[in-house]
């Protein structure tokens, strides 16, 4: 062998082994070192972390007087006198309807009732006069003195007398139910407050005309506040009525509120899978009104 292709032999075996060292080397540390920090970080599993299996339901605010007074009669607007942002209290007025007509007709009717009432007086001593005669006309039958036929045209005419009184009493009734009725007609043309609140929006002007069922006010009581929302149904069974929770505002981040289960829906909604919900706030809370959105917090262990 020549010497020079012995020096190329033996450099190619040292090459080889230097390989053979370097992929040792790099099999062992895929296995028993720790990951390089050069590593792609997405090609790490890393072990699950804990969860926040916490729920946050929201919902509005709302109270449970809260209503659009609306007419119950059409006419024209006298005046108004509830303005927004007004405190009302119950059967306060809010505004009056022209009432001029109907307060003409309810005379009219107050007056022909008190003529029937009139007229029933004198049929009523009409009745008593003829029960007299008829029974003078029984003594005189008894003495001899009439004959049958005078003693029953005295009874016949007693009892036809007694029916014309209580025809003249349904008269007197028919007249003092037109009377009431007038009168509730009259009392629709002033608009009153239905419960103690504040007058939240008025939607009438004086001299505007309206018609049965045209909204004039909304009427809105400031509490208790309430708030209704809807729970995954893993929640039914551990949320009890009459349990205390906390309500929070996004308005008002740091203020919490106390409030109550009042309400429990005792189903599940099986298109959404869930139930209804509503709390009632324990104490009053300047910070919040009616129609706010707010949130309450819970877990499924709770």
């Amino acid at each position: 062998m020549k010497p020079g292709r012995f020096v190329s032999t033996r450099v190619s075996l040292a090459l080889a082994a230097v390989v053979l060292q370097g992929c040792s080397e790099r099999t062992s540390t895929s296995f028993n070192d720790p990951i390089p920090a050069s590593v792609n970080a997405a090609s790490v599993q890393l072990p699950p972390s804990p969860q926040d299996d916490s729920y946050i339901a929201s919902g509005p605010l709302v109270v449970e007087n809260q209503v659009d007074v609306t007419a119950q009669r059409e006419g024209i607007i006298l005046r108004t006198i509830g303005e927004p942002g007004q405190r009302a209290k119950r059967n306060q007025l809010l505004a009056e309807l022209d009432s001029r007509q109907i307060s003409a007709d309810l005379e009219a009717a107050r007056a022909k009732t008190r003529s029937i009432e009139a007229d029933l007086k004198n049929w009523e001593a009409e009745a008593k006069v003829l029960e007299a005669d008829y029974r003078r006309a029984e003594k005189m039958w008894d003495a001899q003195i009439l004959t049958k036929e005078q003693l029953e045209h005295a009874r016949y005419k007693a009892e036809s007398d007694k029916w014309d009184v209580k025809r003249v009493q349904e008269l007197l009734v028919n007249a003092q139910d037109t009377e009431r009725s007038l009168q509730l007609e009259l009392e629709k043309t002033q608009i009153r407050a239905p419960f103690d609140g504040i007058v939240a929006r008025r939607y009438v002007r004086t001299g505007q005309r309206v018609a049965v069922g045209d909204r004039l006010f909304w009427v809105t009581a400031e509490g208790p506040l309430r708030m209704k929302f809807t729970l995954p149904e893993r929640f039914l069974g551990r949320v009890k009525r009459g349990e205390e929770l906390w309500v929070t505002s996004p308005v008002v981040e740091a203020a919490r509120h106390k409030a109550r289960v009042i309400q429990l829906s005792p189903v599940v909604d099986p298109s959404s899978g869930t139930f209804d919900v509503m709390v009632e706030l324990v104490a009053a809370a300047p910070d919040l009104h009616p129609g706010m959105t707010a949130a309450i917090r819970l877990t499924p262990r709770q």
